[in-house]
Formats: C-alpha cells, sequence, structure tokens
C-alpha cells in the first residue's frame, strides 16, 4: 500500500485548488485496493428550459358577468354623488364600450370646447398655423387661457357648425355668439371626437392630429385631473377639462372631462360630464370616481380562458 501511494504521489498534475483535496483522495483510494481508473469533474449543462405552449380563448360569459357587475358598481357609486352624471368609454384595443347617458347632450361642455376650436382651425385648409395662432393654440389647451380661445373663436366661431357636422357630432351644439363655453355635448360625442384625433378620418391630417394630442398631453399639473384617474402606472394622458359656475342654474357647477389614457394592452377614451353640481370639487371628486372604477376594471372586461396547445396538430 505505502509503495503504490509513494509511486503516485510523483505524478503532478497542474490542478486547480478547489478540487485538489478530491483528487488526492482518488488517488489514495486508488492505491488501497483494486486499481481503478481516476474519474475527473464532468461539465454538465443546465437542463434546457422549453417554453410552454398556450392558447387563449374569448369568454363570453365571464365578459358578460364582468360587464354587469362594473356598470352596476357605477351605478351604486354614482347614485351616491350630486347632480347629474354622465359617461362614455371605449377601449380601442378590446373594442369594449360601456356608458350610461352616454347620449345626453345638453350638458356644456366649458373649456371642453377648446380642443374642438383648435380642430376646427386646423380643418380651415389654409396650411399650417401662423406663429401667432401656434401661440394661441398653445395656451389655450395647456394653460386652458380664455383669452387665447375667445381669439381663436373668432376665426372659426361662425363655422363651428359646419365643423360639427363635418365631424359627425350631431350631438354636440356650438354656443351662441362669442360664448364658445356655452357649448353642449354628450359625452359619446366627446368620443368620436378623440376616436377621430387617434385614427385619424374627417379630413384630419396626421401631423394636426398629433399636434391636437401633443398639446392634450402637455396640460398644466393643475389641471390634469379627471379621467386621468383611469390610468396606470406608466400610462400615456391626454385630456382637456371643463369647469364653470352656472349662477342660473341654482347656482350649481357643470364640470368634465374627457381624453385618452393609452398604455401596454389598452388604448381606452372615456369622457364623463356633470353638471347641477354644488361646486368645482364634488364635480372633479365624481368624475374621478367613474374613471377609477373603469380604469382599474376595464382588463376584466375581456377575459380569456388559458388552454395548453393541442399535442398532435389537427389537418
Amino acid at each position: 500500500m505505502r509503495a503504490k501511494w509513494m509511486a503516485a504521489w510523483p505524478v503532478r498534475v497542474p490542478v486547480p485548488a478547489q478540487v485538489l483535496v478530491p483528487a488526492l483522495v482518488l488517488v489514495l483510494a486508488a492505491g488501497c485496493g483494486t486499481e481503478r481508473e481516476v474519474i475527473g469533474p464532468v461539465a454538465v449543462k443546465a437542463p434546457i428550459k422549453v417554453a410552454r405552449c398556450v392558447m387563449k380563448y374569448p369568454a363570453p360569459r365571464a365578459a358578460v358577468a364582468a360587464r354587469l357587475r362594473l356598470q352596476h358598481d357605477i351605478s351604486r357609486y354614482l347614485s351616491k354623488r350630486p347632480g347629474r352624471i354622465v359617461y362614455a368609454a371605449l377601449d380601442l384595443v378590446t373594442g369594449v364600450s360601456l356608458g350610461q347617458g352616454e347620449h345626453e347632450h345638453d350638458i356644456i361642455t366649458a373649456s371642453g370646447a377648446k380642443v374642438d376650436i383648435l380642430a376646427a382651425l386646423l380643418l380651415r385648409g389654409t396650411g399650417e398655423l401662423d406663429d401667432g395662432e401656434r401661440d394661441l393654440a398653445v395656451r389655450m389647451i395647456t394653460e386652458s387661457d380664455n383669452s387665447a380661445a375667445d381669439a381663436l373663436w373668432s376665426r372659426v366661431g361662425s363655422s363651428m357648425s359646419d365643423f360639427y357636422d363635418r365631424m359627425g357630432l350631431r350631438e354636440t351644439t356650438p354656443g351662441p355668439g362669442i360664448y364658445w363655453g356655452g357649448t353642449t355635448t354628450s359625452p359619446a360625442d366627446r368620443i368620436r371626437l378623440m376616436k377621430v384625433l387617434v385614427k385619424g378620418g374627417k379630413g384630419m391630417t396626421a401631423p394636426d392630429r398629433r399636434l391636437v394630442l401633443d398639446l392634450m398631453s402637455r396640460v398644466q399639473k393643475d389641471q390634469s385631473w379627471g379621467v386621468s384617474a383611469a390610468a396606470r402606472s406608466g400610462d400615456r394622458v391626454a385630456l382637456k377639462n371643463g369647469w364653470t359656475p352656472r349662477p342660473f342654474a341654482r347656482d350649481s357647477w357643470a364640470v368634465t372631462s374627457y381624453g385618452r389614457i393609452v398604455g401596454p394592452g389598452r388604448d381606452l377614451l372615456l369622457s364623463v360630464q356633470t353638471d347641477e353640481q354644488p361646486g368645482d370639487e364634488a364635480g372633479i371628486e365624481t368624475i374621478e370616481g367613474v374613471a377609477r372604477l373603469i380604469g382599474t376594471r376595464l382588463d376584466t372586461l375581456s377575459p380569456a380562458i388559458t388552454r395548453p396547445c393541442p399535442t398532435r396538430p389537427t389537418v
């Protein structure tokens, strides 16, 4: 045994320190019994992960049930809120739509009409806005500047009815005379307008649509309330809000908000309009309550059933 151990010892094979002791144990073991081949460490490949194949199918019954639950919860929420509240929503990705009172069209939109003014100005067919008009447009949308709206309304106000006809907004009526803030509209028409701005058509060019949506996405922070409450973390929002006191309507307020909330798997157009509100804060709270319910549960309205892929394809 000693002779074999001594014979093995002079063989110097450079090995890493971490395997020196195991290798020595193997050599010693080989010298104490039947001669065996020294087996060195073997590299073993990690098992390959194979992606599981699954297929998704619509779940219409679950979708109907989810819609009914959401509509019930919104109705219950609105029953506890003051004034009149109507809304409409459309997800351009899934095609899901819902609403309540969405065709009621006698609610004043106030500053919400400023997007209409800009869109009508862009459709005049006289080319791009000049520097003065662009400056007024930026102030009108991002700051909701009323003086800027007055200036641009004076250039397109007389043709607003034609603009609404061209855009297919049958439930929108321009304010009388110089009073653009008296424009009345419906949630359904706000969705139609937003759909044109997003998808195109009705003569609006891509650059013009980008300009309007870009300005709507840059409204100053103190005016970013409203339908933005439907946004998830990371979603992008473009909106326009309106709010005005109505001293001749029981000293109440009209507060409205509409826009686009877009992110992974979602392109939501949403409009919520209120009037007969005791104050602007009550209207804002109501709008955001509706928007939050829709935003957090929109994905449940288009559920899917997941199944494994067939192991043997059919011909």
